[in-house]
């Protein structure tokens, strides 16, 4: 190979803004020639010397683009070197740019090499200001690729035609829309957590709308709802004969999500013992039906939601620490409705039309009193509530718009800014039932038992409060 010419000053121009680069080629002058011009450019460099040292760095990190030698070998000249190494960069990221060294004799070469993916080329001896600007084209273009490409993602998650409503314009808001771009398209098992009705199932949703699988139906399961005796058969299902009620053979939730994703809902409350089993599935994609020694094999992408602290949980030994590190590859929170005041009003609007629609009521929108009531509500029973308040307030409205009383939150509204002292018993009793029936998700037995009242006796207080 010949040696590049000596080094010329290039002129002053600005400085890339991703600028981490990985330089490799066998010949020690020719590395050493590219710190001295690419180092005072700004560049952080990362050198290998052969095409393995290559993949082994791009396997432990992170780089914005790279230049390479098509040959390693000494007298070697045809190229198939590099041309073996850019395809195999192309199996790891096929998006990386990559820019390809080669002697002027080689330009045959160097268009092959891009025909195979490389984006630009520079022959040997190279023309310093034509390195520099080549080098910066090419990692620019990769930075305005890469932004397009989270544009069009977030244009996909928040306004796709038929998809969940994520309504997320809040400042809040921004790192979960951020995380679901960037790990929809993945198989990455992710835990959703979030206080009760912040909308975990709809990210959930977004998340297997974003990936490969989407094509498969999203399959469901609220695990807080199973009985731990069904546990087993709902999930990885059961042969005729395997239980006294099993008259039939019947397929798992785990089966119906073969090559889709399974999403469970309340993961918390999975008994320990039913967390070993499903700790096996996740590990190796394997399981067998209740009453059945034939195993099969499932390929699931798997989401789960809580609202409970799995890492406290695993720490006190109530929940599997294997198991919470395996559902955890990456995790969403999700914040409540009081932390993105600046959503409730898409929200409300969102729900409006819903309810609008659905029970043909001839209401056009809020009036200020309403609105503003709802933006200083501190929603104990985030979205969910709120959804619920919509609907209520379209049955109640007897204007075209909504209005304050219709919503019926005054008295939880008016304890926000008071204390207990300024309440009377009926606001305070009023206040206890809401929070409650929000713990409980609107069931009433459930938050009758909480409060320690009959079912009867609860539904005359939700009639007195108007609740």
């Amino acid at each position: 190979m010949t040696a590049p010419s000596p080094l010329r000053t290039a002129p002053s121009v600005e400085k890339p803004a991703l600028c981490r680069l990985l330089i490799a080629d066998d010949q020690p002058h020719i590395l050493e020639a590219l710190e001295l011009l690419l180092k005072p450019e700004g560049f952080q460099l990362l050198i290998a010397r052969s095409p393995a040292q290559v993949l082994e760095i791009l396997s432990l990190e992170q780089v914005d683009g790279l230049l390479i030698d098509l040959n390693y070998t000494r007298d070697t000249t045809s190229g198939r070197e590099g041309l073996d190494l850019i395809a195999a960069i192309h199996e790891q990221d096929t998006q990386l740019p990559i820019i390809v060294m080669t002697a002027w004799a080689n330009v045959d070469l160097a268009v092959e090499a891009m025909r195979r993916g490389a984006r630009d080329f520079i022959q040997k001896p190279w023309d310093n200001a034509r390195l520099l600007t080549v080098v910066r084209t090419q990692l620019e273009l990769h930075t305005l690729e890469k932004r397009a490409q989270w544009l069009e993602a977030e244009n996909r998650i928040l306004r796709a035609e038929g998809a969940p409503e994520l309504i997320a314009t809040a400042p809040c808001m921004r790192p979960v829309v951020e995380l679901l771009a960037r790990i929809g398209p993945s198989d990455a098992n992710v835990l959703i957590t979030g206080e009760h009705g912040t909308g975990k199932e709809v990210i959930a949703q977004t998340l297997h709308r974003l990936s490969n699988r989407s094509h498969r139906t999203l399959v469901a399961v609220n695990t807080g709802a199973l009985p731990e005796g069904t546990f087993e058969s709902e999930l990885f299902g059961h042969v005729k004969g395997a239980f006294t009620d099993a008259r039939t053979d019947r397929i798992g939730r785990f089966e119906l999500a073969n090559n889709s994703t399974l999403f469970l809902d309340e993961i918390a409350n999975i008994p320990l013992r039913q967390q070993a089993k499903l700790l096996r599935v996740l590990e190796t994609g394997e399981l067998e039906r209740v009453g059945s020694s034939t195993t099969r094999t499932v390929d699931v992408r798997m989401l789960s939601a809580t609202n409970a602290d799995l890492r406290a949980d695993a720490e006190a030994g109530t929940f599997r620490a294997d198991l919470y590190y395996r559902l955890n590859t990456v995790e969403i929170n999700v914040p409540p409705l009081r932390d993105r005041r600046e959503d409730i009003p898409a929200l409300a609007a969102h729900f409006l039309a819903r309810y609008v629609a659905r029970y043909k009521r001839p209401i056009e929108g809020f009036e200020p009193s309403a609105l503003q009531h709802m933006l200083t509500y501190p929603w104990p029973g985030n979205v969910r509530e709120l959804d619920h308040t919509m609907e209520r307030a379209v049955l109640m409205a007897r204007g075209k718009r909504i209005e304050q009383a219709d919503l019926g939150l005054m008295q939880a509204t008016r304890s926000n800014t008071q204390s207990l002292d300024d309440l009377s018993l009926e606001q305070v009793e009023s206040i206890l039932i809401r929070k409650a029936l929000a713990r409980a998700q609107g069931n009433v037995s459930h938050a009758a038992d909480a409060l320690g009242l009959s079912r009867g006796a609860l539904y005359r207080r939700i009639e007195k409060y108007g609740l």
